[in-house]
């Protein structure tokens, strides 16, 4: 079947986390992505577990679908020079002047292919005065106050459970990759992307921006509750808790009738929205009284009725259990060589007519590397077996 970017190929310089999760999702829809590592250790994350037969499980789900090419940078520069030109897009992460150095910067490739797209993912972004400092997620989500929003007011500030300053900055670096890419269709002309991990959590952030330079706030941590909105939380039930998100006077009217204090909504407390998030301590003690008679389950199935929106906590167990996770292929079968069939995470864009393949294996180390190298850029045996020699590839 043909995919939405069928023909298009990608020089994957990536490693580990954000720009491997940008790489996937290309390589989810139809790009030849060729996944370039160094001989003999590879990417940083092949030491990351889970393990399966020592091969990890980490890098088998972000790095699903590529082709796995082992070649030194250092020494094989006339190898990817001509590789880059037969290529759509060039993707790395590394620390900001590391490819230049190795020459493989956009303005050095941009002379070899006019037409290519460079995209660049890194900590702070290529013209920061920070540009030169290292930076892991944690680093990313401290500085852009995501962390100090994060957690209960009378707890440290606490990062958020997944990777996000990663998986938002791959996200991003998608984004401007098809939008260079459309932009190219139009014009002929490629050019750079420069994608930074504080960038892309700093917008992640929303709200909470506006609410400082607009209304003059300075966002705090709140728990699970909404800052904005009330009842929007988590509530204990007979048995556990359930969440209720209430944004407006009429599920907040049919909440009142459903916990049996339909005057509630006439209470100058609780009359409308800000009001309500002001008395959300109040108002949480009023609803949790009432549904400690009930279980998650009697709960849902009350409010549901009523169209308000709520739903149980689940543990990542219980979400890989989810209905609607499994109905829509969030969670799809690989046969990992070396692994046997392993289950990872699917992708969730959807398309009707060319959807996303997300369940092909991750390359073992250099396993495509003579294919890649004759098959692709017609290099011949000989040479390639003269560049194995060298230790070249």
């Amino acid at each position: 079947m043909n995919k939405a970017l069928s023909g298009i190929r990608v020089l994957d310089f990536t490693q580990v986390l954000a720009g491997p999760f940008c790489t996937m999702n290309l390589a989810d829809f139809g790009a030849e992505v060729i996944k370039i590592e160094k001989p003999g250790t590879g990417d940083g994350s092949r030491i990351f577990g889970p393990f399966v037969n020592g091969q990890s499980g980490y890098y088998t789900l972000v790095n699903r679908g590529k082709k796995g090419v082992a070649i030194d940078l250092k020494k094989g520069r006339d190898i990817i020079y001509e590789m880059v030109k037969n290529c759509d897009i060039v993707v790395e992460n590394f620390k900001p002047g590391v490819m230049e150095k190795l020459g493989y910067s956009y303005e050095q490739l941009k002379k070899i292919n006019p037409e290519i797209i460079y995209c660049s993912v890194s900590g702070f972004g290529q013209d920061s005065p920070m540009r030169d400092l290292p930076a892991y997620d944690i680093v990313a989500q401290g500085m852009s106050g995501m962390m100090s929003i994060t957690g209960y007011p009378n707890t440290p500030p606490a990062r958020v459970g997944s990777s996000l300053g990663d998986v938002s900055a791959g996200l991003y670096a998608v984004t401007g990759i098809l939008l260079a890419l459309y932009n190219r269709e139009r014009t002929g002309q490629g050019q750079y992307v420069d994608i930074a991990m504080l960038d892309s959590v700093f917008a992640f952030i929303e709200t909470n921006i506006v609410r400082h330079t607009i209304g003059g706030v300075h966002p705090t941590r709140v728990g699970a509750r909404h800052p904005l909105s009330a009842p929007f939380d988590i509530y204990m039930c007979k048995d556990a808790h359930v969440i209720i998100a209430v944004a407006s006077d009429h599920h907040f009217a049919k909440l009142c009738e459903i916990i049996g204090q339909p005057d509630l909504i006439k209470n100058p407390k609780f009359d409308s929205d800000p009001h309500r998030s002001e008395n959300d301590v109040e108002l949480k003690a009023i609803l949790e009284k009432f549904f400690a008679d009930y279980t998650v389950a009697e709960a849902m199935e009350m409010m549901q009725k009523e169209s308000i929106p709520c739903g149980p906590l689940c543990t990542v167990d219980e979400a890989c259990q989810n209905p609607s996770i499994l109905q829509r292929d969030m969670l799809v079968e690989i046969d990992q060589p070396g692994m046997g069939k392993v289950k990872i995470t699917g992708n969730p864009i959807k398309l009707s007519q060319t959807p996303p393949d997300p369940c092909h294996p991750a390359p073992l180390l250099g396993q495509d590397t003579q294919e890649v190298l004759r098959d692709v850029f017609g290099f011949s045996d000989e040479q390639i077996a003269k560049w194995k020699e060298e230790n070249i590839v």
